[in-house]
């Protein structure tokens, strides 16, 4: 059945390496109402967004096997029919340097774990009420 045109997707793609993780996300995602689609690392995220864009947003590991968080978020950026799609990026680095390395390629937010629940519902909270669109990569 198509969704009316005006209709945001209710889906929400997560991308982590860690049962106990997509457990956890795949739980307050459900229970914020959203329809996750929980993938084990970057490589079938990635192959999932080749061809479906219907997407409210993302949640991504930095460090998965076969492709990064980083990796993915890049390459949305870089698809017009992807760059709408908010994402919130996890790591457990506590790395300035790597959250700043997020946002450049295109992260709406970042954080780090350990998080309690409270913790990332809140996050996830601000990442689906962002409106704005990320700007696109500069060439280089």
């Amino acid at each position: 059945m198509a969704r009316p045109p005006n209709q945001t997707s209710q889906r929400v793609l997560i991308a982590d390496d860690d049962p106990v993780m997509r457990h956890l996300l795949r739980s307050i995602v459900t229970k914020e109402g959203y329809d996750p689609v929980v993938v084990e690392d970057g490589r079938e995220a990635y192959r999932i967004l080749q061809s479906d864009a219907d997407f409210r947003a993302g949640i991504f590991d930095m460090m998965m096997p076969h492709l990064e968080g980083l990796d993915i978020i890049r390459y949305m950026r870089t698809e017009k029919r992807l760059r709408r799609i908010p994402v919130l990026m996890i790591s457990a680095e506590q790395d300035l340097q790597l959250m700043a390395k997020s946002f450049v390629a295109g992260a709406t937010v970042f954080l780090t774990k350990p998080f309690n629940p409270d913790q990332f519902l809140a996050t996830l909270r601000i990442l689906l009420t962002n409106k704005t669109t990320p700007a696109p990569l500069p060439p280089g």
